[in-house]
């Protein structure tokens, strides 16, 4: 059965659905872009979190609402931003970030509602296979790598000290399996992140030397280059939207203790980036690049 998150009731006919029969829902559904427009993210992420969560309430047998928001609701927040923060009077970086605190807002203030939240960081492919649907986020730098020539100029936005929260998808699937069946997880938030996570200048030395280049590194400011790459000329060699920028320079770390001790329970941890960029890699070099193209976001 298929519906319509950005409609009444899902678009479902609830004379044919038994909510009765439900224990359980998770919430994924959401406009991922950077670049979304505020009026799209409000009707998908916000509005559409609102529908779901009035058909959930609906659900007189539900057990646990899961709902899978995003790290980045800490927005402009600096410094650490641990499982138990929230609203610190952030400001956002993108509409994104915006709809998506919106919308998680909007699962903690529902009265009655067996709600857990899971904030992932940015999601890369299968940590033992490499595999993925879709090349955003690091990828992007990536596939600018790859074609340009050894040796090249690369620049350096920023100091290169703000932290990459990388996890792989297998680790942020597990982990939700786990805590939706753990009781005690209910009414908790969960950093799905990395424990100790690298740094900008580190993973782009370390994206390179995988692929057996090395390039120039220049420096280049923020401002300068989010400039740039408003231009479509330029966002057609570096492949990435300007709104990535924002966050090879923001510095902030994700505290995720809570997290690990409830993960310990299930054997299950965040596995470290060096470890399984090698699979990454292999994914990625085994992709022509007309399929690269087909599956960028």
């Amino acid at each position: 059965m298929f519906g319509d998150i950005t409609v009444n009731n899902l678009g479902l006919d609830e004379k044919a659905l038994d909510t009765d029969g439900i224990t359980g829902i998770f919430h994924l559904a959401a406009a991922y872009d950077l670049a979304v427009a505020r009026d799209k993210g409000m009707q998908i992420n916000v509005e559409g979190t609102r529908n779901v969560v009035d058909f959930a309430s609906r659900c007189n047998n539900l057990t646990r609402f899961d709902y899978v928001s995003t790290a980045y609701v800490s927005g402009t927040h600096k410094g650490v931003f641990s499982e138990k923060d929230f609203n610190l009077g952030q400001q956002f970086k993108n509409f994104y970030e915006e709809t998506k605190y919106l919308a998680e807002k909007i699962v903690r203030e529902t009265k009655r509602l067996p709600w857990t939240i899971y904030q992932p960081g940015i999601v890369v492919g299968d940590s033992s296979t490499g595999e993925t649907a879709k090349y955003d986020g690091p990828y992007y730098a990536l596939l600018t790598m790859n074609a340009f020539p050894d040796g090249f100029p690369f620049p350096r936005i920023g100091s290169g000290r703000a932290e990459v929260n990388l996890v792989p998808i297998d680790f942020a699937v597990n982990a939700m399996a786990a805590l939706h069946g753990d009781p005690a997880a209910t009414g908790k938030t969960f950093h799905l992140t990395d424990p100790s996570p690298m740094k900008v200048a580190e993973i782009q030395l370390l994206f390179a030397r995988s692929i057996g280049k090395h390039f120039l590194s220049y420096p280049l400011p923020p401002g300068l280059a989010k400039a740039a790459m408003k231009f479509k000329p330029v966002r057609s060699i570096y492949r990435m939207p300007y709104q990535l920028i924002d966050y090879l320079v923001h510095e902030v770390h994700y505290e995720s203790s809570e997290t690990a001790t409830f993960l310990m329970n299930h054997k299950i941890s965040c596995p470290k980036f060096t470890e399984y960029l090698p699979n990454l890699i292999k994914f990625f070099k085994a992709k022509s690049e007309e399929e690269l193209q087909g599956i960028l976001i």
